[in-house]
C-alpha cells in the first residue's frame, strides 16, 4: 500500500491567504474547459475560510464566473491539511504538499493522488520553476503525464 502524500511542515496561513492562479492541474470533470482560473482564500468571522474559485469557461474572452466554497484547517499543528466544501455535504481533503519559501507557488493534492493543483501568485511560472515542481510531485507519487497546464491570459 502506498503511503499518503507528505505535506509541508508548516503553513503560515496569513501568508497563504489571498489569490492563487491555477497554473496546472490533473483535470477532472468540474474543471474541464475552465481557463484563467484562480482561487482566493480569505478568513471568515467564524474561523473558517472562504474559498472562491474564479474561472472563464472555454476561452479567455468568456465572462468570469465564481464558485463560493468554505474551507477549514483540520491539522492546526501544520495548517497544511484542510477540508474544502463547495456543495453541502460533500467535502474534499486539501493537502498542501509543496510550498515555495517565499509563497510564490504551492502544490495542493488529495490523499489518493487523483487530484493535484500547481498554484502561483502570478499567472506565469518560469520553465525552471515548473520543471522543478514537476520533479517534486513525481517524487510524491503523482503521475506527471496526467498534469495539464491551465491557460492564463498573457497580462
Amino acid at each position: 500500500m502506498t503511503p499518503p502524500p507528505r505535506t509541508v511542515d508548516h503553513v503560515d496561513l496569513d501568508r497563504y491567504l489571498g489569490r492563487w492562479y491555477v497554473i496546472a492541474n490533473i483535470p477532472y470533470f468540474l474543471e474541464k474547459g475552465k481557463v484563467a482560473s484562480y482561487d482566493t482564500y480569505a478568513r471568515r468571522p467564524d474561523g473558517r475560510l472562504d474559498n472562491i474559485f474564479t474561472f472563464r469557461k472555454g476561452d479567455l474572452g468568456a465572462p468570469e464566473k465564481s464558485w463560493h466554497g468554505t474551507a477549514w484547517v483540520t491539522n492546526t499543528a501544520t495548517n497544511a491539511e484542510w477540508k474544502v466544501r463547495f456543495v453541502w455535504p460533500l467535502t474534499s481533503t486539501y493537502l498542501i504538499l509543496e510550498l515555495d519559501p517565499d509563497y510564490r507557488w504551492a502544490v495542493v493534492g488529495t490523499p489518493g493522488r487523483g487530484l493535484l493543483w500547481i498554484l502561483a501568485r502570478e499567472r506565469r511560472l518560469s520553465d525552471t520553476d515548473y520543471a522543478h515542481i514537476l520533479g517534486l510531485v513525481e517524487r510524491q507519487g503523482y503521475d506527471r503525464t496526467k498534469i495539464a497546464r491551465v491557460p492564463q491570459p498573457q497580462s
